[in-house]
């Protein structure tokens, strides 16, 4: 069951979030959204603003840390906020951009036994420069494991016309053992995180959601695909990570394109992911 409270708040942020945004072209939508999230993130503790630089600019991650029930190692959950240039982003990234604010708000109300940080991170679509950056503020520094959110709104119900499938594959064999539709959440992560890759496809079944789950060694190497979030970042330094993701260009016909808008988007679908990740977290 979808939860319409949960739904309507997801809705009033992409409403906010949707627009072009590339930092370098659409320089308003990228300021405007950059505020939205700040002014967002700062309702529910102290939001910063984390300086970096980038060929001789200056670009900010935004960050929120959350106590949690106990001093344990920290989550980290992030999504990015900027666009490549001409398109407004709905899926990619104001979804993951707007579960990251309900998050935000729901375990700044419900702290989870882990304390979690919630970042919005600036330049994953020139090389995931952002998430580098505050990779190396880390130093070192333990964390239980970051969550890359990844575009999570576009969810393909069913087979396209002649039957062809909705899902692709990076590659062939995968097909054999994955869905021909594009109607689940997928989660990549590095090997070491396959114990917590079956809780959350258990967390997300709960919520209403088919889960597919893939874990990667080598830091995702020989499958490049799978390092196309700000998740790669902690993989190279050695922390764990898991992108949560709807595949992207392997489902998405609107993937980086002036057609990714609103009215492409599975609200419900997006709504239940988002009931997972809560689930998901909580057990952490």
């Amino acid at each position: 069951m979808v939860n319409d409270d949960v739904k309507t708040s997801l809705v009033a942020h992409l409403k906010e979030l949707i627009r072009q945004r590339d930092p370098y072209l659409a320089k308003q939508g990228h300021s405007y959204v950059r505020y939205y999230m700040h002014r967002q993130l700062a309702q529910w503790g102290s939001a910063k603003a984390m300086e970096f630089t980038h060929q001789g600019h200056e670009y900010y991650n935004l960050c929120l840390e959350l106590p949690g029930q106990r001093s344990l190692a920290p989550v980290i959950i992030g999504a990015h906020y900027d666009t490549v240039p001409g398109t407004p982003g709905a899926d990619d990234n104001a979804t993951g951009l707007a579960v990251l604010l309900e998050l935000a708000r729901q375990f700044s109300e419900q702290p989870p036994r882990r304390p979690v940080h919630l970042v919005a991170f600036d330049l994953e679509e020139y090389g995931l420069v952002g998430s580098r950056a505050y990779v190396s503020t880390l130093q070192g520094q333990s964390i239980h494991l970051m969550l890359s959110l990844e575009m999570l709104g576009y969810c393909a119900r069913g087979m396209l016309g002649a039957g062809q499938p909705s899902q692709r594959y990076p590659i062939e064999a995968m097909k054999h053992v994955y869905p021909k539709t594009g109607d689940f959440i997928a989660l990549i992560g590095n090997w070491q995180t396959i114990p917590t890759l079956w809780r959350f496809k258990r967390a997300f079944k709960l919520a209403g959601v088919d889960c597919e789950w893939l874990p990667m060694i080598q830091q995702g190497r020989a499958l490049p695909d799978t390092r196309r979030s700000d998740h790669a970042p902690f993989w190279d330094a050695g922390y764990n990570a898991i992108m949560v993701t709807d595949t992207a260009n392997l489902r998405n016909p609107h993937y980086h394109g002036r057609t990714d808008t609103f009215d492409t988007l599975d609200l419900d679908f997006l709504t239940q992911v988002y009931m997972g990740l809560v689930q998901g977290i909580t057990q952490l």
